[in-house]
């Protein structure tokens, strides 16, 4: 009985494993191939005193939107403008329609403050929060699947800062 426990100790910590870099893979794979947008940033705080120097993000493109109109999780469909900033075009439940220069990014519904994303927070060195006060975009990848991942803080010239 013993022998069979750690067995299946054994199993169940290389099916972890294999989960945890198919993971992995999946967003190294993103920021591979990904298409960069910029999505234009609404007012937050900056600090928080328990996790450190932080800024909450929050996506211009989340806002205004009835959620009681939406489902749960789907897509919000944005477009590039010239200047490589999205605009929202649509959200919808499924991955299409799609059209030309149009982007999917899913998002899950909150029920009193839009939709999120999944990159709400952005982590600094601390003692940097003065350099990332000025950030008018955050920089996300998205796939053809509508998965995204935060790469960077933008400034108003569209330069990221770093």
């Amino acid at each position: 009985m013993r022998k069979y426990k750690w067995i299946l100790i054994l199993i169940n910590l290389i099916i972890l494993l294999g989960l945890c870099n198919n993971s992995i893979l999946k967003k190294e794979e993103l920021l591979s191939n990904g298409q960069t947008i910029l999505l234009e940033l609404a007012p937050v705080d900056p600090r928080s005193l328990m996790q450190g120097d932080y800024m909450r993000l929050n996506y211009d493109i989340s806002n205004n939107i009835d959620t009681d109109s939406i489902s749960k999780r789907g897509f919000c469909v944005v477009k590039l403008r010239e200047n490589g900033v999205a605009e929202k075009v649509r959200i919808q439940e499924n991955r299409t329609p799609i059209n030309d220069n149009e982007f999917l990014i899913e998002y899950t519904s909150r029920q009193w403050r839009g939709i999120n994303i999944g990159a709400e927070s952005y982590f600094f060195q601390e003692g940097e929060a003065e350099k990332y006060e000025k950030a008018k975009y955050g920089g996300i990848k998205v796939d053809n699947n509508g998965n995204s991942l935060l790469v960077g803080l933008y400034d108003e010239n569209r330069m990221k800062i770093e």
